[in-house]
């Protein structure tokens, strides 16, 4: 299990993660509040920008779910172990992903 000063550093990297997130979500949301041109000649274009818009903000709304509860399992006590197994997560795998929810074993 990683060390008091660790956790807090993972801790510290899930916030600005989250907080880099919410604003990637804010900034995408506006872009598409400001919409795309219906009257642009090549509506193809105009339709594959949409669906690239629509599969980032997923994949971000995904990543920002995976924080927070990252976050909610620290405030639980729960953080690091793997939801599978319910071994302890290597402190690598924890720095290199601290979002995760498994083990290497169970990934």
């Amino acid at each position: 299990m990683p060390s008091k000063t660790d956790l807090d550093a993972l801790r510290a990297t899930l916030a600005d993660e989250r907080g880099s997130l919410v604003h990637q979500l804010a900034e995408l949301d506006a872009d598409e509040s400001s919409g795309f041109d219906e009257n642009f000649a090549d509506s193809g274009q105009v339709a594959a920008e949409q669906g690239e818009a629509r599969t980032l903000e997923t994949s971000l709304r995904e990543q920002l779910q995976d924080v927070d509860r990252a976050l909610e399992k620290f405030d639980d006590g729960t953080y690091g172990v793997c939801e599978k197994c319910g071994e302890a997560i290597s402190d690598a795998r924890l720095e290199a992903m601290p979002a995760t929810r498994y083990c290497i074993n169970d990934a």
